[in-house]
């Protein structure tokens, strides 16, 4: 389970910035050089590549160099990881408000009959 929940805390810490996320949904549609993934954003490419090395020590991104250029892409399995979690616990969630709602409609009911 460690390097698993290590895996997920990278994950979540790397989406858990604006930059990075815009980041990620520009990936989304294919590889994308690092300078066109970095004109949108107002900061220098140096604070830029911070964001990019982010994303990629947390698995959810790789790049590669060809030449003088370097292209990211995706890495939807990361993604994935941390989408099923967010499932696991949106199940959770799900089945305690729904015993939540049951509870309450017996109070109701009980009530009710009073």
């Amino acid at each position: 389970m460690g390097n698993y929940s290590a895996s997920l805390d990278k994950a979540f810490r790397a989406l858990s910035d604006p930059t990075r996320r815009a980041v990620l949904s520009r990936l989304i549609n294919g590889p994308v050089s690092v300078k066109e993934l970095a004109e949108p954003f107002e900061m220098g490419l140096p604070s830029f590549l911070k964001h990019i090395k982010v994303l990629e020590n947390s698995d959810l991104i790789a790049s590669k160099k060809e030449g003088r250029t370097r292209t990211c892409y995706l890495k939807p399995k990361q993604l994935a990881k941390a989408e099923h979690w967010l499932g696991r616990q949106r199940a959770l969630w799900e089945a305690r408000t729904d015993r939540l709602a049951e509870y309450a409609r017996s109070l109701a009911s009980k009530e009710s009959v009073k």
